[in-house]
């Protein structure tokens, strides 16, 4: 399902949409070991907890740009740094890496607590923090919302008189998904960025794992379901009841424990009965590293990649993604986060030349001067010269 680039309107909005970043960030205190003051912004709906209560993230507003969605995860993350560096209790900072910086233990890790209504909240983090280990969780990252603009659905819809708004909006963000996850490998190859490891994550690993990731997070150390989950994206109801098995079957406990590089998403609550009742308003792609690099841990550069990566998968052929082809696809992904990117191939071609060949295809497919310089941005800047 293509979009009608032949339409002035729909060429119009093909790079406007609904943006959206979530920031997931350590506190530390000035000698960098992890705080273990209470989280200090109790009430922001900005500035919450993740998994553990030194754990903070960012939230933005749905904007309207890449560029109005990264300037707002500006204001957020200096508000945040200038309340930390003057808290009463001591100064502290973000850490500024997805990787977490030496843990005395598990006791370092203080779970999340939370109040009255919210208390399921913190009895759900015990749960994972039994099943899965406190020090997984302390990975951090940046999760990208993306929603296509009404006025580009409007437009496009008009093709499509067949279905519902909504059963198209489903449909296109269906397909959307299987090619996201089809290609998710090369987000993490591009933006990879977390190649040291302290090794008070884990004593017993073996030196060439530290040393042979460019993102622990999205290797096989990283943040994973014990199973590789496999979708159904032929409607939102086969998808909703394909995440719902795992949870009938008590391999997971939530649909929330879905650990995986993409999630589709209702308005309002996250949750599997929302999305059955009112479908699929945007998408959540979750693999990128915290870039050390930029002060809020994404640059511009990446953000508006994002957004022409999405563009141009619309443009390729459905994907109807098979049980194997989702497996090699997370397999992918997982090679992908490795560092040398001579042992990597992906489809039996190396993961440099297959990434530029991709990029080549990218370039030639937008026809505007700014898109081609931000795709030569990752040619020149992201692919990893060995």
């Amino acid at each position: 399902m293509g979009f009608h680039t032949n339409n002035k309107i729909i060429k119009e909005h093909l790079l406007t949409g609904g943006f959206g970043l979530e920031k997931e960030s350590l506190r530390v205190n000035l000698e960098g070991y992890l705080s273990h003051v209470e989280h200090p912004f109790l009430g922001n709906p900005y500035i919450d907890r993740d998994f553990c209560e030194n754990q903070v993230e960012m939230i933005t507003d749905a904007c309207d740009s890449c560029d109005k969605a990264y300037r707002e995860m500006e204001i957020i993350h200096k508000q945040t740094v200038k309340s930390l560096y003057t808290l009463e209790t001591g100064r502290e900072i973000l850490w500024p890496f997805s990787n977490p910086p030496f843990v005395k233990g598990e006791s370092d890790i203080p779970v999340a607590t939370f109040e009255g209504e919210q208390k399921a909240k913190e009895v759900y983090r015990q749960y994972l923090a039994t099943k899965y280990g406190k020090k997984k969780m302390l990975f951090s990252g940046i999760h990208v919302n993306y929603s296509f603009d009404n006025v580009l659905l409007e437009q496009e819809y008009q093709y499509h008189s067949n279905l519902s708004f909504q059963e198209f909006k489903n449909q296109l963000y269906l397909e959307l998904a299987q090619k996201i996850v089809y290609y998710i490998w090369m987000i993490v190859y591009l933006t990879a960025a977390s190649p040291i490891l302290d090794d008070s994550y884990e004593k017993d690993m073996t030196a060439s794992i530290y040393h042979d990731l460019g993102s622990a997070r999205c290797s096989e150390i990283g943040y994973w379901n014990d199973f590789v989950p496999i979708l159904q994206y032929d409607s939102v109801e086969a998808y909703v009841d394909s995440i719902q098995k795992y949870v009938d079957d008590g391999m997971l406990q939530a649909a929330s424990e879905l650990y995986y590089p993409v999630r589709l998403k209702p308005k309002g609550i996250n949750n599997n009965e929302n999305l059955r009742q009112n479908g699929i308003n945007h998408i959540e792609l979750r693999v990128f590293d915290l870039n050390p690099f930029s002060p809020i841990g994404i640059i511009k550069e990446d953000l508006r990649f994002v957004n022409l990566f999405i563009i141009y998968l619309m443009s390729l052929e459905k994907i109807n993604l098979t049980e194997n082809m989702q497996k090699q696809a997370i397999s992918n992904e997982k090679a992908a986060a490795r560092y040398d990117d001579s042992k990597i191939f992906i489809d039996d071609t190396n993961i440099k030349d297959k990434t530029l060949s991709i990029l080549n295809d990218m370039e030639n497919y937008f026809d505007d001067e700014t898109s081609k310089a931000t795709i030569r941005y990752q040619k020149t800047n992201s692919i990893t010269d060995m």
